[in-house]
């Protein structure tokens, strides 16, 4: 996994890299994941029967414009409200986005078990827009990280940092 959960004044945070945007989604919604569960979930998450779905959400687009960092926000929301509603808990994903002149689709091929069969530690009530970020770096460009549990990353590539509503 590509994610680290990193300070913030009084919410979570998490840092995500990933080659390209698709993967980066991805990356954040398992990072956001793996902040919920607790210890022994963690642990026993793969022992729960899984089950194969397609998630997709669409957006308008504004003025034109590639608004990644609000696609993730929609999405992780997405994510969140099918734990709470559907009891279907996100344990892997493959996203896929289209973009098109008035809307973007962004589809996921997910795997989910059961969210009432998982103990959370953590309850998220937001994704928040708080320090969003949703940035490519060139090749050898560098963002380096002022936590110390987060590594640095280097380009290219792509990074976001999301900030969680507890």
């Amino acid at each position: 996994m590509s994610a680290w959960p990193r300070p913030t004044t009084a919410d979570i945070g998490l840092r995500a890299f990933a080659s390209n945007q698709g993967r980066l989604i991805s990356e954040a919604t398992l990072g956001m994941q793996n902040i919920l569960l607790s210890n022994k979930a963690q642990r026993e998450i793969n022992t729960h029967i899984r089950h194969s779905a397609q998630w997709q959400i669409n957006a308008p687009v504004q003025n034109g414009e590639k608004q990644w960092d609000l696609l993730l926000i929609q999405w992780l929301e997405e994510v969140l409200y099918r734990s709470e509603i559907h009891q279907q808990w996100l344990v892997d994903c493959q996203i896929s986005v289209r973009w098109e002149s008035d809307e973007v689709t962004l589809s996921g091929q997910v795997s989910w078990v059961d969210s009432n069969e998982i103990e959370r530690e953590v309850e998220i009530k937001a994704v928040t827009s708080h320090e969003l970020q949703f940035t490519q770096l060139a090749s050898n460009e560098t963002v380096r990280s002022q936590w110390e549990q987060v590594p640095d990353f280097q380009g290219p590539g792509w990074f976001c940092d999301v900030v969680f509503d507890i």
